[in-house]
């Protein structure tokens, strides 16, 4: 039998605000940057292998409509990252993938993020020939942990 998935109606929630101001194409983005286990080879075919505690840590890149809801929500908090950094609540969240068989059963593939800060700023651009990204806004930040959990 063959498998099947159909993915869509997916939810992001940070810091308990779930997001709906989404822009174009790919919306929310999560990613690994490192190997979470590295080996090294040595003589006579020994190798020594060891967790790298920085495969833990995930990259999460967010398109927004400019100037909307959810863009302010974050402008705030990114805001207050910049004015207090030691005083700054690290951020929450989660992604929500929803996945269908075909046949009307819904699993949810769910990564929960925690240790979240803001890694850049938010760019702008200005175009006179009608570039729609011009009207978008993306936020990037660094999460310490996401445990992916299904069911």
């Amino acid at each position: 039998m063959n498998v099947v998935s159909v993915t869509g109606n997916d939810t992001v929630i940070i810091n308990g605000r779930i997001f709906n101001d989404f822009s174009t194409g790919d919306v929310a983005k999560l990613e690994y940057g490192t190997d979470i286990m590295v080996a090294k080879p040595g003589k006579n075919g020994n190798t020594i292998y060891s967790l790298n505690a920085a495969g833990e840590l995930v990259s999460f890149e967010i398109r927004l409509i400019r100037g909307g809801s959810d863009d302010q929500f974050l402008n705030n908090l990114l805001t207050q990252m910049k004015q207090n950094a030691p005083g700054f609540t690290l951020l929450t969240g989660e992604l929500i993938k929803n996945v269908g068989d075909g046949q009307g059963n819904i699993t949810q593939d769910i990564y929960n993020l925690v240790g979240g800060v803001f890694n850049k700023n938010v760019g702008a651009k200005e175009n006179v020939e009608g570039d729609t990204e011009q009207a978008l806004v993306t936020y990037f930040m660094h999460f310490a942990l996401a445990t992916r959990t299904i069911g």
